[in-house]
């Protein structure tokens, strides 16, 4: 038990923290993914769209790692950097 209140408790204000609500970095790659999912769109747009969306996670990742509120935090930013590694590599 000692564990997963250190692995999911702000160290800051003692609270759990499993989600936040989305902040700017996370907002612009939900938008670009929702209209990449909607419009489908091709050429130039799709590309802009799929660069934003990577950007923005990526943005978001780097700093989850960098200032998560605690261990699983971290650890899901560096699962999801991980994964938009991936994709772009795949």
């Amino acid at each position: 038990m000692r564990f997963v209140d250190w692995f999911l408790r702000d160290h800051r204000t003692g609270r759990i923290v499993i989600a936040q609500w989305p902040n700017a970095a996370l907002t612009i790659f939900l938008v670009a993914r929702g209209v990449q999912l909607v419009l489908d769109p091709s050429g130039g747009w799709g590309t802009a769209l799929r660069v934003v969306s990577a950007a923005a996670l990526t943005w978001w990742a780097v700093a989850e790692i960098v200032r998560g509120a605690n261990p699983w935090r971290r650890l899901l930013g560096a699962v999801v950097l991980a994964g938009v590694a991936a994709s772009l590599l795949g």
